[in-house]
C-alpha cells in the first residue's frame, strides 16, 4: 500500500502540468539517436524532398555567420525561441503560421508529425552546435608578418647564414618589404581611431530605409534630443511603441523583430543598442551646435540614412574631415541669432567686402573650439 501511494504522488506533478508523451523531443528520447539527427539536418536543408518538392530551411534561416543582413531570424535564434517548446508549437509556426509573410513562404508545405519531431530534434541540437564560422580570410595583418618575417630572413641571410648564393634575390626581398611595410604602418597609422564604414549588426534588425525613408519618419522625432543636447540620443522602447502598439508586422521582418521590441517593453529592460559614432574623450562636439545654430541637415554628417538598412559610419570623424567642413561650410548671418552677434562680419557682408561667412571665420578652426 505505501509502495502505491507514493508510485502516486510520484505521478501526480507530471500529470499536473499537462505534459503529453509525444508533446517533445525531450519525450522522445529515441528521437535523439545520431541517425535521427543527420535525417533532421537534411530536412532543415531541404535535402529530402516531399512530393518532389524541396523544403530548405536554411534558405531563409542562416546556419553560418554572415556579414549580409538577412531579415529572417537565423537558424540559431530560432532554435533558441523553440528549445523549450513543443512539437505542436513548432507544427503550428511551420504549417499554420500567423503572420502574413510566414504563411505566404511557408505555403503547400508538407511535412508530417515525424518529420517535424526530427526537425526539432535538430533544433535543439543546433543550440549546442551555433552558426558555423567563416573562414579566415587573407588580411593585411597577415601580410604584415609574412612580409616582416621574409625581411627578417634576408637581412640575417645578407650578414650571418649567406644561405642564398643569389645576392640581388635578398636585395629585392628587402626593397619589396620594406616599401610594404612602410606604408602598412604609416597607413594604419594614420587611420587609428577612425573607423569610417563601420556597421555593426544591431540587437534589433532596425532599417532606416523603410522608417525614415519608406515611412517618411522625421529624424528628430526618435533623436529628439538632437536640437538642444551634445548627443542625438538612442530612442527608448516607448517612442517605438507610440507606432508598435498598433503595428506588429513589418514589411521586411514580419513580426519576429517587433515581437524583440515589445517583449523589451512589456519587460522594462532597455535594448541594448550598439552605438556607431563614437568621438575621442578629448573632443567636445554638440549636435545643438550644429542642428539648431548651424542648421546642418542630418545627412551631411550622416549620410543618406534614408537608404540604410544598416547604418554605417559615413565619415572617419578625423579632425581633418571635421576642419575641411568648417573650411568651406558656409553659414546663414543674416536670419540667425547667433551669428547675428558677429557685428563685423554683418556689416563685411553688408558692404560686399565678402560674400559669404564660414565657419573657419567665426573661429571655428580654432584648437579650443573642440578640445578644452
Amino acid at each position: 500500500m505505501a509502495l502505491l501511494i507514493l508510485l502516486l504522488v510520484i505521478n501526480i506533478p507530471v500529470q499536473s502540468i499537462g505534459i503529453q508523451p509525444k508533446d517533445s523531443v525531450g519525450n522522445n528520447p529515441g528521437m535523439l539517436n545520431a541517425e535521427n539527427l543527420v535525417r533532421g539536418e537534411r530536412l532543415f536543408f531541404g535535402l529530402v524532398y516531399q512530393d518532389n518538392k524541396s523544403i530548405n530551411c536554411a534558405g531563409c534561416h542562416n546556419t553560418r555567420e554572415s556579414d549580409t543582413l538577412n531579415w529572417n531570424p537565423d537558424a540559431l535564434e530560432i532554435s533558441r525561441k523553440y528549445l523549450d517548446k513543443t512539437t505542436e508549437d513548432l507544427n503550428r509556426v511551420l504549417l499554420r503560421p500567423s503572420g502574413q509573410k510566414m504563411a505566404q513562404v511557408h505555403k503547400g508545405f508538407q511535412l508530417t508529425t515525424e518529420d517535424i519531431i526530427l526537425i526539432k530534434a535538430y533544433m535543439d541540437r543546433f543550440v549546442d552546435i551555433g552558426l558555423k564560422k567563416n573562414k579566415p580570410v587573407i588580411t593585411n595583418l597577415f601580410l604584415f608578418i609574412i612580409a616582416s618575417v621574409l625581411f627578417l630572413f634576408s637581412i640575417t641571410d645578407l650578414i650571418i647564414t649567406k644561405i642564398v648564393k643569389k645576392r640581388w634575390i635578398n636585395y629585392s626581398v628587402l626593397i619589396v618589404t620594406t616599401i610594404f611595410i612602410i606604408n602598412t604602418l604609416v597607413i594604419d597609422a594614420i587611420a587609428l581611431g577612425h573607423s569610417k564604414d563601420y556597421a555593426p549588426f544591431q540587437p534589433i534588425k532596425f532599417s532606416h530605409a523603410v522608417h525614415a525613408g519608406q515611412n517618411g519618419t522625421d529624424c528628430i522625432y526618435c533623436h529628439s534630443s538632437a536640437p538642444y543636447s551634445k548627443i542625438a540620443g538612442i530612442p527608448p522602447e516607448n517612442v517605438c511603441m507610440n507606432c508598435h502598439l498598433m503595428v506588429r508586422n513589418g514589411t521586411r521582418s514580419g513580426a519576429t523583430e517587433i515581437a524583440k521590441i515589445i517583449s523589451a517593453f512589456e519587460a522594462k529592460k532597455p535594448i541594448e543598442w550598439i552605438r556607431v559614432y563614437n568621438l575621442p574623450d578629448h573632443v567636445f562636439f554638440s549636435h545643438a551646435q550644429h542642428i539648431s545654430v548651424g542648421e546642418v541637415k542630418c545627412q551631411e554628417c550622416h549620410g543618406k540614412v534614408e537608404e540604410m538598412n544598416v547604418i554605417k559610419q559615413v565619415g572617419d570623424l578625423s579632425m581633418g574631415w571635421c576642419i575641411n567642413c568648417h573650411r568651406t561650410k558656409k553659414i546663414n548671418i543674416h536670419n540667425n541669432k547667433f551669428y547675428s552677434e558677429y557685428i563685423d562680419l554683418v556689416e563685411k557682408v553688408k558692404k560686399g567686402v565678402v560674400d559669404s561667412v564660414t565657419v573657419r571665420m567665426v573661429g571655428g578652426t580654432e584648437c579650443m573650439k573642440c578640445h578644452y
